[in-house]
């Protein structure tokens, strides 16, 4: 396999951090060979996470074995994942926040056996429901455990108690007409079609809109880690990639 060099487009933070966590977990396993140290295998497991390339690519560029490159990448996720804000962490700093936005996109996977739970009616494609959290300037602040992607957004946010922990804070959040009958303190627009609804609840709607575009900008950060446009994994590992993915754009910010 030819090798050749490449450029990542993050910032050297993400790097250090996933470096240090690195090194920390190896001091707390105690002495053992390694083929990489701590900082080429942050290394290996960014080049995976944000450009998706293959174990066996990543294996050539840094002449380790696949098995080995797996086992780095694997073992850099769950570092990552296990220091990714807890809902509590979020509600507190959201509480500073004049609201939030929520709102759901769909991460692309391979078909698997079980397939019917993971297809979404809406985006007519298999995948993971990930729901996302966002500040009133559309900065990514959270996004929760996946789902099978034939899960309705309003269903994920109960599943994972958000509306509830909103509430209970009492955090404003804007989000689309997918979440309507949520309650608590979830803004969503006027049901029908625009033309149909009166001067008033059409400016409402409008504005509303303009709020939760801002929101887009969140996705936009999530897919921009390659790996997340086409997952090829265990369904079971995808909220790990998340959190990972998260951790490291946090770190970065």
């Amino acid at each position: 396999m030819l090798v050749h060099p490449s450029a990542i487009d993050l910032s050297n933070r993400g790097l250090r951090f996933l470096a240090q966590h690195l090194t920390r977990r190896q001091r707390e396993m105690g002495p053992r060979w390694r083929k990489l140290p701590a900082g080429q295998q942050a290394l290996l497991a960014l080049a995976h996470l944000r450009r998706g390339d293959t174990y066996a690519q990543l294996a050539a560029g840094f002449g380790v074995g696949i098995a080995t490159g797996y086992r780095y990448i694997h073992e850099a996720i769950n570092v990552l994942a296990a220091v990714a804000p807890t809902l509590e962490q979020v509600v507190t700093a959201a509480s500073t926040k004049a609201y939030l936005i929520l709102d759901g996109t769909l991460l692309p996977i391979d078909r698997i056996a079980a397939d019917r739970p993971f297809y979404s009616g809406k985006h007519k494609k298999h995948g993971m429901n990930v729901q996302v959290t966002t500040d009133p300037f559309g900065r990514l602040i959270w996004a929760l455990p996946a789902l099978p992607g034939a899960t309705h957004d309003i269903t994920a946010a109960r599943t994972h108690q958000v509306i509830d922990a909103l509430a209970e804070a009492d955090i404003k959040c804007f989000a689309d007409k997918g979440y309507q009958g949520a309650g608590g303190t979830v803004v969503v627009p006027f049901r029908g079609k625009h033309r149909n609804l009166s001067a008033g609840k059409q400016a409402v709607n409008v504005a509303h809109a303009k709020v939760r575009a801002v929101g887009e900008q969140a996705m936009a950060t999530l897919k921009g880690w390659r790996l997340l446009r086409k997952l090829r994994c265990s369904t079971t590992w995808i909220t790990d990639i998340v959190k990972a993915v998260l951790t490291l754009h946090l770190a970065s910010a």
